[in-house]
């Protein structure tokens, strides 16, 4: 897969000859890589966020360190093929099926570092603190994987990966008592939250705290530059005006909150408060982070029946230049595009094609830190995610 600096130097060199059209590589700042695995097995039937859970949940009791490592690498290809060059993976899926740890407590979150490893792909592995079933409720069933019982055994486990790719998140205000929140953020880097996703949330944060969530996490101190929050789709006006006065950025995950019905996201009002808005694929429902720019702004036509809030250039900032800041990453890559495919063809071969028109599988070449990671064979990538999602429900 790796054809070395050489072999990247000439597929470039042959882009610009034959005029194909070329961005920066992308980075995809929320990712649930086991997510992969539910495609087309939830959007089957009615239900909520919740219903969607309860199938999430089934298949995170069937990880082990073997096939989370198969699915993640064929996952992180995926994304690569989709000219996808660096990953935040918000990993919660820590211990074995009953809450005890591994041998080395470490041993799932190094299955993905090695994963991305393999493919090539850069990643901050946001190692997620998740303490509770809900806000003072204790862990059951297969959410025991997920907890270290208390924030400074996160902690003391998140130490002992002594890898400086790994960062930290907080699940959201319903999974980390927020007197604990703080132990989280100390540890240095990006720190990544879930918020705001659905609004039971923000009812049960405001019944247990009288404040909403946002409203928590700046109390404890969470809010800030280095602070990424995840959805943010049910704020209010005073949110939108803490979340931009604090400096933090937001990542919208277009596709999975339409496929979750979640809501609408707010990009516009947030990029008017202030706020730099980057993108995730989250459940992995879709991963082209082409249709998550796309997203942004058709969410604003729907909320505001209004078009033309995003320019193409603004929409690439969100998943390159941004992407990368909310991880902690230099950019580092290039993505060639055909000009000339059935969704390209007659646009221009320009920024605005590129966002407004191409797809994942529209992307010939891929090159990062100088290798080529991605040769165009889009169907080799479909094989190994078959074979890798078969493994886990077998």
């Amino acid at each position: 897969m790796h054809r070395g600096r050489r072999g990247a130097r000439r597929r470039v060199e042959r882009a610009r000859l034959m005029s194909v059209l070329q961005i920066p590589a992308m980075a995809n700042a929320h990712s649930h890589a086991f997510h992969r695995a539910l495609r087309g097995r939830t959007q089957q039937g009615t239900g909520s966020f919740w219903t969607w859970r309860e199938q999430m949940y089934d298949l995170a009791a069937r990880l082990t360190p073997d096939l989370y490592f198969e699915l993640a690498r064929a996952v992180y290809a995926e994304m690569v093929a989709g000219g996808i060059g660096a990953v935040g993976e918000f990993h919660y899926v820590h211990h074995q099926a009953d809450g005890t740890p591994y041998d080395d407590p470490n041993e799932m979150g190094r299955a993905l570092l090695a994963a991305a490893d393999e493919v090539g792909i850069r990643i901050r592995l946001l190692d997620t603190c998740y303490l509770t079933a809900g806000i003072g409720q204790p862990p059951a069933g297969v959410q025991r994987r997920f907890s270290d019982g208390h924030a400074e055994a996160w902690a003391e486990r998140v130490a002992a990966f002594d890898d400086p790719r790994v960062g930290a998140a907080i699940h959201s205000v319903r999974a980390v008592p927020r007197e604990q929140m703080g132990t989280v953020a100390a540890l240095g880097g990006p720190v990544h939250v879930h918020l705001s996703e659905q609004p039971a949330e923000n009812e049960a944060c405001v019944a247990a705290y009288g404040v909403t969530p946002t409203r928590v996490l700046a109390e404890e101190g969470v809010l800030g530059p280095r602070t990424t929050l995840v959805h943010a789709t049910h704020l209010t006006d005073a949110d939108v005006r803490l979340i931009g006065d604090s400096g933090a950025q937001v990542c919208l995950c277009p596709t999975t909150e339409r496929d979750l019905a979640d809501g609408l996201g707010h990009g516009g009002d947030l990029r008017a408060a202030g706020t730099r808005i980057c993108l995730g694929s989250d459940s992995h429902a879709v991963v082209d982070l082409f249709e998550e720019m796309r997203g942004v702004e058709m969410h604003d036509r729907l909320r505001t029946g209004v078009r033309g809030h995003w320019s193409a250039a603004a929409l690439l900032e969100t998943a390159t230049v941004n992407g990368h800041a909310s991880l902690g990453l230099q950019e580092s890559g290039v993505v060639m595009i055909d000009p000339a495919s059935p969704r390209t063809a007659g646009t221009g071969g320009d920024v605005h094609a590129a966002v407004f028109a191409a797809t994942a599988a529209d992307v010939t070449d891929v090159v990062i830190d100088g290798r080529t990671v991605f040769d165009g064979d889009h169907a080799r990538v479909g094989r190994e995610l078959e074979a890798a999602i078969e493994k886990v429900w077998a």
